[in-house]
């Protein structure tokens, strides 16, 4: 069955949020990671088993919104002409996800992983910051 005409959209419009506001910022991603950073630090630090499930529950989640932040600026913030002049960009946010994921940071309580996470993510911020420059 197909929409009436005056049913089907006009125009298609995605964002990051919402409200197609624009603003984008990998400390978003950052903050996260620092957050899966510390719990990796403080579920290292205490034996307490409601504590140690307390905190992998949150790092998951935070891990998990890492890697929303860092989709969001790879799917919506970066357009092809970034990708020809950073062409290992694509391989950047493929490895950083990754690290983000359950074979990093998500599924490890060492908190080395969480560096590796966030040594990429400061490379992504680097290139972003020269984006905005340009």
């Amino acid at each position: 069955m197909r929409l009436p005409r005056i049913l089907t959209p006009r125009v298609t419009v995605s964002a990051h949020c919402d409200l197609p506001c624009g603003v984008y910022d990998p400390a978003q991603a950052r903050i996260e990671a620092e957050s899966v950073k510390m719990i990796c630090e403080k579920y290292q630090a205490n034996t307490d088993p409601e504590f140690r499930t307390r905190a992998i529950l949150i790092k998951e989640q935070r891990a998990e919104l890492v890697k929303h932040h860092l989709w969001v600026l790879w799917t919506d913030y970066f357009k092809p002409a970034h990708f020809e002049k950073y062409p290992h960009l694509h391989q950047l946010f493929n490895e950083a996800t990754k690290m983000a994921g359950a074979a990093g940071a998500k599924g490890a309580t060492d908190p080395a992983k969480a560096d590796e996470l966030l040594s990429k993510i400061d490379e992504i911020s680097k290139i972003f910051w020269e984006t905005k420059q340009a």
